[in-house]
């Protein structure tokens, strides 16, 4: 006998670690994706029964879903809904509210996916974070651009990563970008570029507790890889190094003012140049994409999918611990390729613990006691990628699978 059902909500192939640490705790598994996903791998052997939606478009109707569920809950007793990437979090908060199903509603959940209410909760809970408006009042956005000067960033507020990220250099361009949206526009946000390095912070929470975190840096800034081409790099840093340290201290407060009870987070930073300040960028709730959950396990020990799913299961009724952390060092690299199948055997250092296995891509996550080393190795396969390997596509305006 099960002790409860969960439905796991997929619009992408992700989290195969949380559907199997759902079924080795004893809870019947159900899976909710699209039909274009109906061939992936997923850890069937975990998932009692799998639903599809129709996304031809790349996009689920939310009535749709909410019609979908409620009559598969005719027969389901649902315990749990949770959504497995960025893009599910509104409809996964939808049905719980629809369900009356225990978890992170709607308005919580817009801290975690609206840029703009995102930010306007971290000013009000006097956090750092850079000038924004909302692309929406004329006379505020000609007196916002008057008081802070160019450049821009133009993002749209419910996106994930850099993905339809603009930077805007004058009021003109700002103009014609607005005319382009049409009546997309309120779905956008222009807030000050502040170049400087960013940070990113991978935390589990429980019961309102942060109880583990583990602070890393990005080479380039993903905006600028995804944009302009080049390696997407990433490494853990010592918590007991004074960035790392207010990096936790600062991710701890936000967190907070944004009310998560459980679960897990992806928070970024960034380290103005001209300040040397931290800044207050982005949070989800959900674990990082581009393979950031591997190279924190690499360094830890702590796989956040499977402890995602210990947290939601323990539920608040139930003690919950993660495993004594792991204190090496890891860093990632992942770029796109010429080759549709690279071949990496020629990076052979045994500091290497895994290797990207996707069409026309290259990635290497590598583990070390020593962060100079980590870092020796970065640098010297980002240059060996470059000259070997990369290929430039140009930067997505919107989401694909």
């Amino acid at each position: 006998m099960s002790k409860g059902t969960i439905l796991c909500i997929a619009s992408y192939e992700k989290g195969h670690d949380f559907l199997r640490e759902c079924r080795a705790q004893g809870w019947r598994v159900l899976l909710l994706t699209g039909q274009s996903l109906q061939n992936a791998a997923w850890p069937r052997e975990s998932i009692d029964e799998t639903f599809y939606m129709p996304d031809e478009n790349k996009q689920w109707k939310l009535n749709d879903v909410i019609y979908a569920v409620s009559y598969l809950a005719r027969n389901e007793a649902l315990d749990r809904i949770v959504p497995l990437d960025d893009f599910d979090l509104e409809t996964a908060a939808r049905l719980r509210e629809h369900l009356r199903i225990p978890g992170m509603g709607e308005t919580t959940t817009r801290y975690f996916r609206d840029k703009l209410a995102m930010r306007a909760r971290a000013l009000d809970a006097g956090l750092p974070v850079p000038e924004f408006v909302q692309v929406l009042n004329r006379e505020a956005l000609g007196k916002y651009m008057k008081d802070i000067p160019a450049p821009w960033v133009l993002k749209p507020r419910s996106q994930a990563g850099a993905i339809g990220i603009k930077k805007i250099h004058n009021e003109e361009e700002l103009w014609q970008a607005a005319e382009k949206l049409g009546d997309q526009q309120s779905f956008y946000l222009l807030e000050r570029y502040v170049p400087g390095d960013i940070f990113h912070v991978d935390t589990i929470i429980y019961e309102k507790e942060v109880v583990f975190s583990l602070a890393s840096r990005y080479g380039a800034p993903p905006m600028d890889v995804s944009h302009g081409g080049g390696v997407f790099t990433s490494r853990t840093m010592s918590n007991e190094s004074a960035d790392a340290k207010e990096l936790i201290a600062l991710n701890k407060n936000v967190l907070k003012a944004f009310g998560m009870v459980r679960g897990v987070s992806h928070s970024e930073f960034i380290k103005a140049k001209q300040d040397g300040k931290f800044y207050f960028l982005e949070t989800a709730a959900r674990v990082g994409g581009a393979h950031l959950a591997d190279m924190v396990e690499a360094a830890s020990g702590t796989n956040l999918w499977r402890e995602w799913a210990r947290v939601e299961l323990a539920g608040g009724k139930a003690s919950y611990a993660p495993p004594e952390p792991r204190k090496d060092y890891a860093g990632i690299l992942v770029s796109l390729a010429k080759e549709e199948s690279p071949d990496t055997s020629r990076f052979s250092d045994p500091e290497i613990v895994w290797r990207m296995n996707k069409a026309h891509h290259i990635g290497l996550i590598v583990r070390s006691a020593s962060p100079e080393r980590v870092e020796e190795l970065l640098s010297e396969y980002i240059r060996r990628i470059e000259q070997e390997h990369m290929a430039v596509a140009p930067a997505a305006e919107r989401a694909t699978h």
